[in-house]
């Protein structure tokens, strides 16, 4: 009787984690990307704000610099906390949980990023507001460093699915970024109900996710492989451009030693950028030119010139995240390799809006059943030889740097044996 009671109250302690954490983050980004929405479209219709980035930088600097300490690390932060369990007793005795200061704390200054014109994603805030926010039950329910690893997990996978709508690339990024050494059947169950369960509450919230399509999908032969192939080893090397530019500003930036002045500094010259070029094609997410990448020609450098914006602006210390400006960096890349490369414009976006995230993240298997997701199946060949390839081509480099630390090498291999055991 007593075993039954212990099982009991193990299930029913994990099905409230998973529901109320679902709960709090699916809404924590559906208030996210509704305000995020609102905020473009102003800004869109008040143009002048862009003057103010500089000072909307210096507010962020400031903000971190007296209260963020301790978590303006951000996704990094999420992913030490994890690998940090690896390597610390079982008990619950000294377990610090993620400050819940870094939910608030990324959720205004994201929004204030994009307000202003800085170049960044969305995913780096929904990450972050659902690790802290699930961490948060780390002392609430006295977990053990084992269950902590789960729930920041599922904290991960319930941002990330409730910010894009693919629940099921969600549940397997936050275990490829987290668990790379060793995947966990416990940690599985959790991950994906989290993803759906944040997903169905974001689209309870009435909160519309970008639709994408490919049009013309060629009959594999042995000419589109090749193709692909050669797609993929540069949209590598477009995710190592992507890298590299980011840790050059990172280097420059670091030589101002008073941390606020960094985004502010910064701020004026994205400013200045924006009013020089008479453009705001290149600052905030990009959707619109995400999408126009699939039907019509797109600029010779729009992939380069958002490398080096969303490069200047996280590196200055702006907020957001990098996922949605690599595909915006893929899908654009891809449009314009349609000048050598005899595959259909929507196929080559596609496959670059995919491949370019798996070769900066290193999160393989992710990228391809998000490009499943929301290309289509019929797609799936072309999407994951490009991913894979792209994967192989940018080396050892990725944007999370804490996971590089930890010793992910070659993390495909890590996965695909860990699925055969299962």
């Amino acid at each position: 009787m007593k075993n039954i009671s212990t099982h009991l109250f193990f299930i029913l302690k994990w099905l409230f984690i998973i529901i109320v954490t679902a709960s709090l983050v699916g809404s924590a980004t559906a208030w996210f990307l509704i305000a995020l929405d609102y905020l473009t479209i102003w800004r869109s219709y008040h143009i002048w704000i862009v003057n103010f980035l500089p000072l909307i930088g210096l507010g962020i600097g400031y903000a971190y610099h007296y209260f963020g300490t301790d978590v303006k690390k951000g996704n990094d932060l999420i992913l030490e906390s994890h690998q940090a369990a690896e390597t610390t007793s079982t008990t619950n005795s000294s377990i610090k949980p993620i400050p819940l200061l870094m939910a608030p704390l990324v959720f205004i200054s994201s929004l204030l990023t994009h307000v202003g014109g800085g170049s960044a994603g969305r995913e780096g805030t929904a990450v972050q507001m659902g690790g802290a926010i699930a961490d948060q039950f780390t002392t609430l329910f006295k977990l053990n460093t084992a269950e902590r690893k789960t729930i920041l997990i599922m904290g991960v996978s319930a941002g990330f699915a409730a910010v894009f709508g693919t629940p099921w690339a969600a549940a397997v990024f936050a275990l490829e970024i987290m668990s790379f050494r060793k995947i966990k059947f416990e940690n599985i169950i959790p991950s994906f109900a989290a993803a759906f369960g944040a997903h169905y509450i974001c689209l309870a919230w009435m909160v519309k996710h970008t639709v994408y399509s490919i049009d013309i999908i060629p009959s594999i032969t042995v000419s589109t492989i090749s193709w692909t192939m050669l797609a993929g080893i540069i949209f590598g090397l477009t995710a190592v451009l992507f890298i590299y530019t980011g840790k050059i500003f990172e280097a420059l930036f670091s030589k101002i030693k008073f941390e606020p002045m960094r985004p502010f500094i910064g701020g004026i010259i994205i400013a200045l950028f924006i009013v020089v070029a008479n453009s705001t094609k290149y600052i905030g997410l990009g959707i619109p030119t995400i999408i126009d990448a699939f039907i019509s020609p797109a600029g010779n450098f729009d992939f380069a010139l958002k490398i080096v914006l969303t490069s200047l602006t996280l590196s200055a210390g702006f907020k957001g995240g990098e996922v949605t400006p690599l595909f915006f960096i893929g899908a654009t890349l891809g449009n314009i390799l349609i000048w050598f490369i005899p595959l259909p414009m929507a196929l080559l976006a596609g496959m670059g809006f995919v491949a370019v995230f798996a070769g900066a993240t290193h999160c393989v298997i992710a990228s391809i059943i998000m490009g499943i997701e929301l290309f289509g199946m019929e797609a799936g060949m072309y999407l994951g030889l490009a991913s894979v390839v792209a994967y192989f081509a940018s080396g050892m480099n990725g944007i999370y740097s804490a996971k590089l630390k930890m010793g992910a090498k070659y993390d495909l291999y890590n996965f695909i044996s860990k699925t055969k055991e299962l």
